[in-house]
């Protein structure tokens, strides 16, 4: 049997890959269906039990919306002051790239990437400026609602009536070195929403009335375990193509695609075919 050598171009484009990505920062992104599941907090606490062990970790922006128990967790982390910008004449204050950058952190923290910066950043999206924290070799820490994926936004539109207009690309999502879910019933969300951990007292009325419904909720819980459930599906794929893995591992439900004499069966074929390819 005639053995098969390993393509030399494919050789060289995974060496060169290896090398972009040992001078590239490491991004882990917390995940999760809606504000309040826990996703800041735990970001948080893994950075602190990170900072015990002698890593030197920054807080870019982080945003507590004055939930008291995520606020303690910020206690001795540097916090890097956030930039000052006047835009039509009001005084605001964003995530100060360029003193990240000076500062040069082993791990920093940036909240929220879908968030729009001001006109006149160097970046319009908080996300670029994650991806530059990232090409310069620092290893970065962020926050994601499912709401906020590019290709997620219209199906959460449709369910939930209320349209998101911040979003990230799916590509943000996909390249992070990791992805960890943070997930609570949508019953357990409410209980926390109605004791004031989600939102300051004069907002949460309004959010129950509007996002916070246990049924747009579950919707979002499912839509985050899905995109989730994908991502991870890709990586068992990524390193089955690595390590040259040819046996298929039965990792996703099957599909049977019974057909039979009639005119129609070609039909069925091709929509199984596309089903088990979704």
């Amino acid at each position: 049997m005639q053995n098969e050598r390993p393509d030399p171009d494919q050789l060289l484009a995974k060496v060169q890959a290896e090398e972009a990505a040992a001078h590239r920062g490491h991004l882990r992104i917390y995940f999760g269906a809606s504000a309040g599941v826990g996703k800041t907090y735990a970001m948080l606490a893994a950075a602190r039990a990170l900072r015990s062990e002698g890593k030197d970790v920054v807080v870019g922006i982080v945003e507590t919306h004055g939930r008291k128990e995520t606020e303690a967790l910020l206690q001795g982390i540097d916090v890097l002051p956030r930039a000052v910008i006047e835009h039509q004449g009001r005084m605001l204050r964003e995530f100060d790239l360029d003193a990240a950058i000076k500062r040069r952190p082993a791990l920093i923290l940036v909240d929220e990437p879908a968030h729009t910066n001001v006109a006149g950043s160097r970046h319009p999206k908080r996300w670029q400026d994650i991806e530059e924290l990232l090409a310069s070799g620092i290893d970065v820490f962020t926050t994601l609602n499912v709401q906020h994926l590019e290709s997620l936004n219209d199906v959460v539109g449709g369910i939930t009536g209320i349209t998101v207009w911040e979003t990230v690309p799916d590509t943000f999502f996909d390249n992070a070195d990791e992805v960890m879910l943070v997930d609570i019933p949508a019953d357990d969300l409410l209980a926390r929403l109605k004791a004031g951990k989600v939102y300051v007292p004069e907002q949460v009325e309004r959010a129950a009335r509007n996002f916070f419904r246990k049924g747009n909720l579950m919707a979002l819980r499912e839509l985050a375990l899905r995109r989730t459930a994908d991502r991870v599906e890709d990586d068992v794929q990524a390193y089955r193509s690595d390590q040259a893995i040819e046996r298929v591992w039965k990792t996703e439900a099957s599909l049977l695609c019974c057909i039979g004499p009639r005119s129609g069966s070609d039909y069925l074929v091709r929509s199984a075919a596309r089903l088990a390819t979704q």
